[in-house]
């Protein structure tokens, strides 16, 4: 199996992805905004055909959606008590726009299903080092700014007060967490992002103690769902993204179980 060049390539891309996905995960599902990780997927959608339509990659196009979202919705919605009504309208129009853009860019329906389930086997050279580049920086970033972000995402009631440059913050988070949605639509699709960056974490949040424990145990479902989903999928000639959701699904009701056992 890893004698193929494309399956090498999804397991390097799909490894990354998922540490990545682990990794920011934990933060999301700490300062509950899961729904944001939902609606960007979403937006990614209007993105990537966005990125098909000006001849781009889909995940640069992607990348400046979710980017361009991520501020602007979760700046409006913590400031907004009506933020649930903002999401609707906002993921009304992605969804409406992405077709638009497929439909003006004359591309067939394998293109739509790429961007919604994921083309992991299908990722070239060009891709793997994008997804290489962007996870690095994404992780880099993440791990220098660990303090500020863990403070923010599990204790924001005090951290607005305590540290000095929350909205800087705040913004830094919103713009990882894109950049992690836009990379994780390489692996699962646009429509199926929210499953890697909240399903492993919530599962993870159930098991640890401590907040490295939570990444820690994020980012081994993570890593563990990818890989069975990609020999799965090797053998069975079903799609990654089912896989995926059916054991990270899986993962998050077994810790369920445990909590309440």
């Amino acid at each position: 199996m890893l004698s193929y060049p494309f399956m090498q390539n999804a397991f390097v891309v799909g490894t990354l992805i998922a540490i990545v996905s682990g990794f920011i995960g934990v933060f999301v599902v700490a300062r509950h905004m899961s729904f944001l990780a939902h609606t960007l997927s979403e937006i990614g959608f209007a993105g990537a055909s966005f990125g098909l339509f000006m001849g781009w990659s889909p995940l640069i196009g992607m990348l400046i959606f979710t980017i361009l979202a991520s501020t602007t919705i979760g700046e409006l919605g913590m400031q907004e008590k009506r933020s649930e009504s903002l999401i609707s309208a906002v993921s009304a129009v992605a969804i409406g726009l992405g077709i638009a853009f497929l439909a003006l860019s004359q591309k067939n329906a394998s293109a739509a299903t790429s961007i919604l389930f994921g083309s992991i086997f299908s990722i070239s050279h060009a891709n793997v080092v994008q997804v290489v580049v962007l996870a690095l920086i994404v992780l880099v970033v993440g791990l220098l700014c660990y303090r500020p972000l863990r403070h923010f995402a599990f204790d924001y009631n005090t951290a607005i007060f305590s540290l000095k440059h929350v909205v800087l913050i705040e913004v830094l988070f919103l713009v990882l967490m894109a950049m992690t949605v836009a990379i994780s639509s390489q692996v699962v699709g646009s429509l199926l992002i929210f499953i890697l960056i909240t399903l492993p974490a919530s599962a993870a949040m159930r098991w640890g103690r401590t907040v490295w424990q939570m990444v820690g145990l994020s980012v081994l479902f993570g890593v563990v769902g990818v890989w069975a989903a990609l020999v799965l999928s090797y053998w069975t000639n079903v799609p990654v993204s089912f896989y995926i959701a059916i054991i990270e699904a899986g993962i998050y009701f077994i810790s369920l179980i445990k909590r309440d056992a």
